[in-house]
């Protein structure tokens, strides 16, 4: 089956299908926030072995209700003392981030229900990891790992090109297992795990293949469609976000969208053109000026105005955990 996104956001219209709609509560009784009482058969894993289409998948993921932020803290306490229903719901509420980042890797070489196979593998390691103490939304937490996972598999997928075709079907096989056993374990599995259930293979030349498939990789590797991307530009260095810096740098981003939208449109336009809180570079009382067709002067007011009002504890309280040196 092919996809390409255009029909992947098609399906979901049709389906009245929001998978980023990771604020939405569900409107059940408060009192089931309490684990027993809660439904679980609703939130059981997803098995996707009879999914045949994207169709049929986002049909079966759009039934199930999110979770609000006080069902999600109760779960998370539940699941990091073991509750293997609670980790169980945590997942199931959350497998709709994963299709919506699996999307976005449609047209590197893996079909798209293997790329949300991989992203559900993702999400399930960051629930199993997730700190709720931290005070983040899991949802932020997890696409780190979601993306981590996805672009591994992509990695991985581009690798088996360079391999010898007599050893590429058996590292196909050997990836299978071990997805399996992942999806089972919670873990990765052991060579003598996958072993056992390869009768015609050892743990040692499973291992052997495995390291020959590494040696084959080539940072310079093009990969997707148009060939513009490398695996260098997929694969993790030392510069890279770690799972906590990057949930960090999203929470503080939202909170601090969330405080900039108590001023006014023109004071979060100028805030965000001289501070490049878009990204794009800082620029001058002079040039948003020209932008804003407005004098220098009126800018600098403007600004003052609005640092005042971020000075205020009610908004630069909320942005004190992240940052140190805000001099509000």
């Amino acid at each position: 089956m092919s996809e390409n996104k255009e029909e992947i956001e098609e399906i979901e219209e049709e389906l009245s299908f929001e998978p980023e709609d990771t604020e939405e509560t569900d409107t059940e009784n408060e009192e089931e926030t309490e684990h027993k009482e809660v439904n679980t058969e609703e939130y059981q894993c997803v098995d996707l072995s009879g999914v045949d289409t994207v169709r049929d998948y986002l049909k079966m993921i759009g039934s199930i209700p999110l979770l609000s932020p006080e069902k999600e803290q109760k779960l998370a306490e539940e699941a990091a003392l073991g509750n293997q229903d609670a980790v169980d719901m945590l997942v199931t509420s959350n497998l709709r981030l994963v299709v919506s980042i699996a999307k976005r890797y449609v047209g590197f070489g893996i079909q798209l229900m293997d790329l949300i196979q991989e992203g559900n593998i993702g999400l399930m390691k960051a629930v199993n990891k997730f700190d709720y103490t931290k005070g983040f939304k899991l949802s932020t937490y997890a696409t780190w790992w979601i993306r981590q996972a996805i672009t591994r598999s992509i990695a991985d997928n581009s690798r088996n090109i360079r391999i010898p075709v007599h050893l590429n079907e058996t590292l196909h096989r050997i990836t299978k297992v071990k997805r399996e056993l992942v999806q089972a374990y919670g873990r990765d599995p052991s060579a003598e795990e996958i072993a056992a259930k390869m009768e015609d293979m050892t743990a040692e030349k499973i291992a052997e293949i495995e390291r020959l498939a590494a040696d084959t990789i080539s940072l310079e590797t093009p990969v997707g469609d148009e060939n513009d991307t490398s695996l260098g530009d997929l694969i993790r260095d030392d510069r890279t976000l770690t799972p906590a810096q990057y949930t960090e740098n999203n929470a503080m981003h939202e909170q601090l969208a969330a405080v900039l939208h108590t001023l006014s449109k023109r004071e979060q336009i100028v805030l965000t053109k001289r501070f490049g809180l878009d990204g794009n570079e800082p620029m001058t009382l002079e040039q948003v000026g020209q932008e804003m067709n407005v004098t220098r002067e009126r800018i600098r007011q403007i600004e003052k105005k609005a640092i005042i009002k971020l000075k205020h504890p009610t908004r630069s309280n909320s942005l004190k955990p992240f940052v140190q040196d805000l001099g509000l």
